[in-house]
């Protein structure tokens, strides 16, 4: 964009600022609430998660519960609350967790290849060959049902994907000038990998790693829902929608507000990863 003077034949250009995108602040502002939600519960409810009361189970939402109880009489609201916590806690740590391990591994597989790259890449394909949701069940069968065990099989399960996407960005700028103009001053390897070669690599991690957390979310609520997740009784989203599918003609409020709470969590991950994408990557960025 050029701007010129008037009475002047000089121009200035001036760069377009970089903003985030509409979908990207509704994501932010759906992920800003759960996270106020999930670090102050008492906020929003004063009910115990897991204290109820038999005589009022599958009660529907009242002025005395929000949303209704569950199955046991246990305030559903409070439920959801708490169990923010776990399900959030899951997702930034096991894509932590894949983040370092996938990074590391793409970053000697892309920059050193040969052996180094073969034998990392052929143990992505051995991964990969496996669907995912059915590994993290192995895996979860393996280690024991928990919230550690989850975390552990998601981060085995999702560390190829950015392993993959950062050997190959890897691949291209090691062939660039920049890389080239560090050896000759003589960087050393680890060096050139950390302060030229990863930030130029970073863009599309953090997108990846942006919509991976809304995966770990879904993934995590499956494997409660199916019995290998956060154990009972813990408040887990996973475990108040598998219970709330056995009731859904006479309580359906439990599904429908356990399943919500997933689905805004999933929407704001997925929306503020597209906004960074847009941020970031100028083919995606409105003209």
């Amino acid at each position: 964009m050029r701007l010129l003077t008037r009475g002047s034949a000089t121009t200035k250009s001036i760069a377009p600022r970089r903003r985030l995108t509409v979908s990207g602040w509704v994501g932010a502002g759906l992920l800003g609430i759960i996270l106020l939600v999930a670090s102050a519960p008492r906020l929003f409810t004063r009910a115990d998660p897991q204290g109820g009361d038999i005589t009022a189970r599958l009660a529907p939402p009242s002025p005395g519960h929000a949303l209704g109880t569950d199955h046991l009489g246990r305030d559903l609201l409070a439920r959801l609350v708490y169990g923010a916590r776990s399900s959030l806690l899951v997702a930034v740590t096991s894509v932590g967790g894949a983040v370092g391990v996938g990074v590391t591994l793409g970053l000697a597989a892309g920059f050193y290849g040969r052996g180094i790259d073969t034998t990392i890449m052929r143990v992505v394909d051995v991964f990969l060959a496996f669907p995912g949701i059915l590994l993290a069940l192995a895996l979860v069968a393996v280690f024991g049902a928990g919230v550690g065990s989850v975390i552990a099989a998601l981060i085995l399960v999702s560390w190829t994907q950015y392993a993959r996407v950062v050997r190959a960005a890897t691949l291209a700028e090691k062939g660039r000038e920049y890389v080239a103009a560090a050896r000759t001053i003589g960087a050393g390897d680890l060096h050139i990998v950390v302060r030229h070669i990863l930030p130029n690599v970073s863009s599309p991690v953090v997108i990846l790693a942006t919509l991976g957390m809304g995966s770990a979310v879904v993934a995590e609520s499956t494997l409660s829902f199916l019995g290998m997740g956060v154990p009972p009784p813990a408040p887990s989203w996973g475990w108040t929608l598998a219970f709330g599918t056995r009731y859904l003609r006479d309580a359906p409020h439990i599904a429908t507000f356990s399943g919500l709470a997933i689905m805004a969590t999933v929407l704001g991950f997925n929306l503020l990863g597209d906004g960074i994408r847009d941020l970031l990557d100028p083919r995606f960025r409105p003209q």
